[in-house]
């Protein structure tokens, strides 16, 4: 295993598990330089990190970050994309109100799922990719959700439900955006 992929699965271990991405990139550069250090030394990367690099990860990421905190960041975020997401449609239709139906829940579960997935398997999808997951996987699943069970709404969704799932996580995206704003000047 190459250096740069020790990197890749590490950094893939420690976004599923929370970690920020100040810590992260910190860690990161750590972990590059006793890489660096373990080759001129005439090591391997193996050498660094053990026979399992997933493990080593995890062990690194438990020591940096108590799971509690990692878990209450995660589901913080979460809300928070989740808030965005929602408040893409009040704002694209103009109105205070939403009707949601089977098709839109299908929809966003099965890119949730799919993106979720391939994020733990491969890394990072990009725009791209993300856009191809949406219309090849999940609309036909909106559609056929649709088509099975109805497009009457379930329920009505009010404008303060996407702004209320936003709040969790503001302080961690403010945080972020700050540490990327420092890491960049």
């Amino acid at each position: 295993m190459t250096n740069a992929q020790i990197l890749a699965a590490c950094r893939s271990n420690w976004e599923y598990r929370g970690i920020d991405d100040a810590s992260m990139r910190e860690m990161l550069d750590e972990l590059a330089a006793h890489l660096e250090d373990a080759e001129a030394a005439g090591r391997t990367g193996r050498d660094v990190v053990g026979g399992d690099v997933r493990t080593f990860a995890a062990a690194w990421a438990r020591a940096r970050s108590p799971l509690p905190r990692r878990v209450l960041r995660t589901a913080s975020l979460g809300c928070y994309f989740a808030g965005w997401v929602l408040l893409l449609p009040y704002l694209i239709r103009w109105t205070t109100q939403l009707d949601v139906t089977p098709g839109n829940i299908a929809f966003w579960v099965v890119l949730a799922v799919v993106t979720i997935t391939w994020k733990l398997r491969r890394g990072s999808l990009g725009i791209r990719r993300s856009w191809a997951v949406a219309v090849l996987v999940a609309l036909p699943a909106g559609i056929l959700a649709d088509w099975l069970a109805g497009d009457g709404p379930l329920f009505t969704l009010p404008l303060w439900a996407p702004l209320l799932l936003l709040l969790p996580g503001l302080p961690y995206a403010v945080a972020d955006a700050r540490a990327k704003r420092n890491d960049a000047a």
